[in-house]
């Protein structure tokens, strides 16, 4: 019987075994599958865990979640096709949820799939190579200190790419007085209050971390851009200035001239790509960026059409365009999608990569990812979805957050699934500090 590995067990892993799931309750034979989850608990980013540094196994802590995250775009436009979230709660529920809501959605899809029978928990993949056309896998039961190796016909690679911090170092870190941490390591934006915060960065996790920090009382709020400022009309105690220069005890220079006292960095430098237990043949070696060189279709390695990766992607679309790339590698495992020949695999490739080249606003990107996602849905027998819908609803979204960064989340979408108009929250986004899903789902 065919074999399939699975690495991971976030939303793409999570994808990656719904796929399969639905294959078989409808009819189908579907191979022997193995997944592996390096954790104790499945749900990989949105796992909250206090937990930064290592494990109590001495490995890395790949979470990047934090206390009080609520979802920076609209719910509608990550719904799964085939799990509403009306069908998961039972009532319309508001377009941003906190963190809680979202990870009870998400596992209550994989309960409701029956797929945690698939997953080998507390199980570390150390090494992968591909050999006489298999891949053999050696994994470390970390609770049992147990080596293992497997050979498999097909690798899935859904490790994420959100877990393994870039750090950068600025002139004056190692004397500055203050605390440094990278944003993969914030857990709670209480430690800031009455502090003056320079958040490093220009992507969502620094626009984020820099709204959580100012809504639960920093004194003041400075975000270093690089390249590009984010633009957004911030409230009095924020400011956007141009990169950091250096550090002189508690106080910072930028390159602008700008000078701001500081009692803590957050760097929002990013993530790496990071494959450690993969073969130099095998791994993918990309920045962050919306078509990832040597996939086909986003999501089959190049040189080795038995081996995928979801979700390797910088992401407007997430869940349901996980699901989309999952649906197309399950099919092409179970031989129901041909491979093109290698000439064609590279062309298809190098138009969605000259595509990407030419974006220059986040509108254009949201077209781009929209197509991208669409041109895999039409592969598949993925349920029904209206991409035109979301397509809709992230362009809204953007204009919200340029009309004020401070009340989009207030705003309320429909779902692309069962047309269903959320209902407003109770609470403005600004005013509600308990991010617990009791209270946010709580009516007026």
């Amino acid at each position: 019987m065919t074999k399939v590995a699975i690495i991971g067990t976030g939303p793409c892993g999570l994808s990656m075994l719904r796929a399969f799931q639905q294959g078989e309750e409808k009819g189908e034979n579907i191979p022997e599958i193995v997944c592996f989850e390096k954790q104790k608990d499945w749900g990989g980013l949105w796992n909250y865990s206090w937990r930064t540094g290592s494990d109590e196994y001495g490995d890395p802590v790949p979470n990047s979640m934090y206390r009080y995250l609520w979802s920076n775009g609209p719910k509608e436009c990550l719904e799964f096709a085939d799990y509403s979230f009306d069908e998961h709660f039972g009532q319309p529920i508001p377009s941003f949820p906190p963190r809680e809501v979202l990870y009870d959605y998400i596992l209550g899809r994989a309960k409701k799939a029956d797929v945690k029978k698939y997953i080998r928990f507390n199980t570390a993949v150390t090494n992968v190579v591909y050999n006489d056309n298999q891949f053999e896998i050696t994994s470390l039961n970390k609770e049992k200190n147990i080596n293992s190796k497997e050979k498999f016909d097909y690798l899935v690679v859904a490790t994420g790419h959100f877990s393994v911090p870039y750090i950068p170092e600025y002139k004056g870190m190692n004397s500055f007085p203050g605390r440094i941490l990278h944003g993969h390591d914030f857990r709670d934006a209480e430690e800031f209050r009455d502090k003056n915060v320079v958040v490093l960065g220009s992507s969502y996790s620094a626009e984020d971390i820099a709204l959580q920090c100012y809504k639960y009382g920093a004194n003041s709020v400075t975000i270093g851009y690089r390249n590009n400022a984010m633009g957004f009309k911030w409230p009095h105690g924020m400011k956007e200035v141009h990169y950091l220069d250096k550090l002189e005890g508690n106080t910072a220079t930028f390159k602008d001239g700008h000078t701001q006292n500081i009692d803590a960095l957050i760097l929002c430098s990013g993530y790496l790509h990071y494959f450690p237990f993969l073969d130099e043949s095998l791994k993918l070696k990309t920045g962050n960026r919306l078509y990832p060189p040597n996939l086909y279709k986003g999501v089959v390695w190049q040189d080795n059409h038995k081996l995928f990766y979801l979700g390797m992607q910088d992401q407007f679309h997430t869940f349901n365009m996980f699901d989309c790339q999952a649906w197309f590698a399950r099919d092409i495992i179970m031989d129901k999608i041909k491979m093109p020949n290698d000439s064609e695999i590279t062309k298809d490739i190098n138009e969605w990569v000259e595509k990407e080249q030419k974006l220059e606003d986040p509108i254009q990107m949201i077209d781009f990812q929209t197509e991208y996602t669409k041109d895999l849905y039409s592969a598949s027998n993925y349920p029904k979805i209206d991409f035109e819908l979301i397509r809709k609803h992230f362009k809204d979204w953007e204009h919200h957050k340029e009309e004020d960064i401070m009340t989009y989340r207030n705003k309320s979408f429909s779902s692309p699934v069962t047309g269903t108009v959320a209902p407003l929250h109770h609470t403005p986004w600004a005013e509600a500090m308990d991010d617990s899903m009791e209270t946010f789902l709580k009516a007026k």
